[in-house]
């Protein structure tokens, strides 16, 4: 019996392979994951995948539309499942928490620019930054910032 990534892999014109399997079922389970985390949690279920390989299927992901790749600036690049619906993230300033947040108004591409300088807009992307809630109860209890996470949990 075919699964629903075996499906889904195919329908993209991608080949079903266990390192692509691996990072899918990483992807479904963590949102806004690097690609770091993700060969380190692909290895569990596929020990000899390599983070050259992990590079490789997140690549193929994206280029078939599974997988969206999101870069917020003095970040790592970000990887999640949610596609094709043109939302935005929120980013936190000081821990680096990523959360989704449906199109800003209207349909896709959501906003339009001012000047399209001749261009055909299709994707509008919007990160909105500012501090999640557990840095502002921390901003508040100490006096100050809570410190810059370093995914993976450890702060600087």
């Amino acid at each position: 019996m075919e699964t629903t990534w075996e499906h889904r892999l195919r329908s993209a014109g991608l080949r079903v392979t266990r390192p692509r399997l691996s990072v899918l079922g990483v992807l479904a389970e963590h949102s806004h994951v690097d690609a770091d985390t993700i060969a380190t949690a692909a290895r569990v279920v596929h020990p000899s995948i390599s983070p050259q390989a992990v590079y490789g299927v997140l690549k193929a992901l994206v280029g078939g539309g599974l997988a969206r790749r999101i870069e917020p600036a003095g970040a790592p690049a970000l990887y999640e499942l949610r596609v094709g619906d043109n939302h935005h993230h929120l980013v936190c300033r000081e821990c680096g928490d990523v959360a989704d947040v449906d199109c800003a108004v209207g349909a896709a591409p959501c906003l339009t620019p001012s000047d399209a300088a001749g261009f055909v807009v299709d994707e509008a992307e919007v990160v909105f930054w500012g501090l999640c809630a557990g840095c502002q109860v921390a901003r508040r209890q100490h006096g100050y910032g809570a410190g810059i996470a370093i995914r993976g949990g450890a702060t600087a």
